[in-house]
């Protein structure tokens, strides 16, 4: 009986709890407020360049800068074209490289931007590296951070809010605060989902676009990541992500909507 109750409760909470992502209309659940996320968010990225060590390449180091701040106004500007502007409030934009052999990157609730230089040759250019920012920070303006926090507390804490752990079991709440950014491991990576991981490919390559790069070097880029992985276990960046495949093809299939927003 009391499993059923506590069954009952997560669902009734999951259920109040759902919102819409912008832009793609998916509803998640989200237990998290931005507000939150985002000072958590903020601490962490402190930290993390506290304890990591940002690039030297003043050239590379000024081309990430480049090409976030050009994203970051293609994703301000659609956000006020669709009347969204208030899912941006509280954002602190930054964009930095660091220097670290993983073919990686990742963007905080916020907007708080990492890329590591281990992905540069991967990337080959800025149009590549275009192709990697603009999905991670669509990872950060679909909230996936959020969600995933939120799918954590659900499953492990009976679907508290994060205020309400931090109250009761606060240590609990600061390990799940640090599983979720993996601050303090080498990743410093959200683990999301495949579906999270379609849509950030989506709306990166709607963010892109609009930045003024070419949305169709997205599968190329893909398709060196794949080939980075050499047949054997795939780079850290691509471990929870779709298969080669079903990733180049999902591009292709939204590829036409992106280029709506490309002006050559």
């Amino acid at each position: 009986m009391y499993k059923k109750i506590i069954a009952f409760t997560v669902a009734v909470v999951t259920f109040v709890a759902c919102t819409t992502v912008p832009i793609t209309g998916r509803r998640q659940l989200n237990l998290v407020s931005d507000s939150q996320m985002q000072s958590l968010s903020y601490d962490a990225y402190d930290q993390f360049l506290k304890e990591n060590k940002l690039s030297r390449d003043a050239q590379a180091t000024a081309m990430v800068k480049r090409a976030g701040q050009r994203i970051q106004r293609a994703v301000e500007e659609y956000m006020a074209a669709n009347g969204l502007s208030d899912e941006l409030q509280g954002f602190q934009w930054e964009f930095n490289l660091i220097e670290d052999d993983q073919v990686n990157a990742w963007a905080m609730a916020g907007g708080k931007t990492v890329v590591y230089t281990g992905i540069l040759p991967v990337a080959q250019n800025e149009t590549g590296l275009a192709v990697v920012m603009g999905h991670e920070i669509a990872h950060a303006i679909a909230k996936h951070g959020n969600e995933r926090m939120s799918q954590q507390l659900a499953q492990q804490f009976g679907g508290q809010t994060l205020s309400a752990l931090a109250g009761t079991q606060p240590g609990a709440a600061q390990n799940l605060v640090m599983a979720v950014y993996g601050v303090g491991s080498q990743i410093g990576l959200l683990k999301y989902g495949r579906t999270q991981e379609s849509e950030a490919d989506r709306l990166g390559l709607i963010f892109m676009a609009m930045a003024g790069y070419n949305p169709e070097e997205a599968v190329p880029f893909w398709k060196r990541m794949e080939a980075k992985s050499g047949g054997q276990a795939p780079p850290e960046f691509l471990s929870t992500h779709p298969s080669a495949g079903t990733r180049q093809a999902d591009l292709q299939k939204h590829m036409p909507e992106a280029l709506q927003y490309y002006k050559r």
